[in-house]
């Protein structure tokens, strides 16, 4: 697989942010037909299986809850005007609310209602999954203007048994090694969090799907937490296989990338993931794992211990849109968005190419002059390349990879790999049985 440049993809991305704008006003939640809605569109652009987990399955230690589905919400004054209304935007109801039907005086509803003081503008984003309740978001301006009132609350939604809903979309490859890309499809109305996360995951994978390459992808679009819970209960051997993976979240906004390693921490997907950002002189920030986030923590657990990163623009839970009505389409761009697909495909692209190799000619270097690898002129400054070149033969014995002599020469990784291929075709290397990471230094 050859990764495009960023100037290339550059021209997806108004389609990717076309796809955010399609996909805001669904209702999503960790079940329900907002899900199976936003699967059925992601499947007119890859081919994606669905499946559906019933209501009461034990998985580990969590049970698959009710499904959720809301019709309709609104709280009406006493002239019957809606003063909140669902219509206007999903992030109005509390996800997972119980349905409801009454009239009371604000005093009594106060403690249903929710807003953010700090950012009295916005609507908050709030949930209830696993505790009966319900509840509506609302600007804090509004709510210290609603008057002392009997007001008319209804949530016409259904909590019953019913399904935990996944997409999961795999593309075979001949390596041996399977690549896992999750993103979660829960959040309603949030564009940064996290569409950007599962327009940037379709993308690639239909990027992929077009392009040769030897790992096998697959692409998880689960609910949060729940989600990756039920996958890996029902696919334990098949997770232990995975050799590479990241989570894909908050990735279309306008800061620089966030990168948060697996749980090993030096796994070949940290290296890469680093390596890239580095030599393409992407802003960015390295963060340590950390049993909290996103879904690089049930992967991370450590019955699996999967090699499993975390890739972000704006770090969850520390900008200011972040779960609120702030983060709509104007949020995330489709430069960003582009970017954000053509630096993971580059991380891709490493891995699909690193590989170990052996020096045929290992006594001493061979000259490379008489092959034409080498300049002619003694004494003059050595080129990126043939520097490339001698690291390759002096470390390909067997126990270093490409990516590896990369990190040690600081080199970018697409230079080490033309010099071997260079040594390659002069029959000065040949590769190596083992798979990269079943031997050798410790990054």
């Amino acid at each position: 697989m050859a990764a495009r440049g960023g100037g290339a993809f550059a021209s997806l991305g108004p389609e990717m942010h076309d796809l955010v704008r399609e996909l805001y006003p669904v209702c999503r939640s960790i079940t329900g037909d907002g899900v199976r809605q936003t699967l059925a569109r992601l499947g007119r652009e890859i081919p994606l299986s669905i499946h559906e987990v019933p209501s009461g399955t034990q998985v580990f230690d969590w049970i698959v809850p009710p499904e959720w589905n809301i019709r309709d919400a609104w709280v009406k004054n006493s002239r019957g005007e809606r003063v909140i209304d669902f219509r206007r935007h999903s992030l109005h109801v509390v996800s997972y609310s119980v349905p409801v039907r009454t009239r009371i005086p604000l005093a009594q509803l106060r403690p249903h209602l929710h807003s953010l003081p700090d950012q009295p503008d916005l609507i908050p984003y709030r949930t209830s999954y696993y505790q009966p309740a319900w509840g509506f978001c609302l600007p804090h301006r509004q709510l210290e203007q609603l008057p002392d009132d009997e007001y008319e609350v209804c949530i016409d939604a259904s909590l019953a048994p019913g399904h935990l809903t996944y997409g999961e979309c795999l593309l075979e490859g001949s390596s041996g090694q399977e690549v896992l890309v999750s993103c979660h499809v829960c959040h309603p109305s949030l564009c940064d969090d996290n569409l950007s996360g599962v327009v940037v995951a379709t993308f690639l994978a239909r990027h992929l799907q077009q392009a040769p390459h030897r790992h096998a992808y697959r692409f998880l679009f689960v609910p949060g937490t729940i989600g990756a819970i039920t996958w890996l209960s029902r696919n334990e051997e098949r997770a232990r296989a995975t050799a590479h993976g990241l989570v894909l979240t908050c990735i279309g906004d306008r800061a620089g990338f966030t990168y948060k390693a697996s749980r090993r921490g030096d796994a070949p997907i940290d290296v890469a993931v680093r390596h890239v950002l580095r030599h393409t002189q992407r802003e960015h920030t390295l963060l340590p794992f950390t049993p909290y986030g996103y879904d690089e923590r049930q992967y991370g657990s450590p019955g699996f211990d999967l090699p499993v990163g975390c890739l972000m623009r704006s770090h969850y839970g520390q900008f200011p849109q972040y779960h609120t009505s702030a983060d709509d389409p104007d949020f995330v761009e489709a430069g960003q968005l582009a970017d954000a697909l053509a630096t993971v495909a580059s991380v891709f692209d490493v891995l699909e190419n690193d590989g170990r190799y052996r020096n045929l000619n290992p006594n001493c270097e061979p000259q490379l002059g008489r092959r034409g690898l080498y300049g002619a002129i003694g004494g003059s400054r050595i080129e990126q390349l043939e520097l490339a070149m001698l690291w390759v033969l002096n470390l390909s014995d067997g126990r270093w990879s490409l990516l590896d002599i990369a990190e040690r020469a600081s080199l970018p990784f697409q230079t080490v790999q033309a010099a071997a291929q260079l040594l390659l075709r002069h029959d000065l290397l040949a590769p190596c049985d083992a798979a990269p990471g079943a031997s050798g230094p410790q990054h």
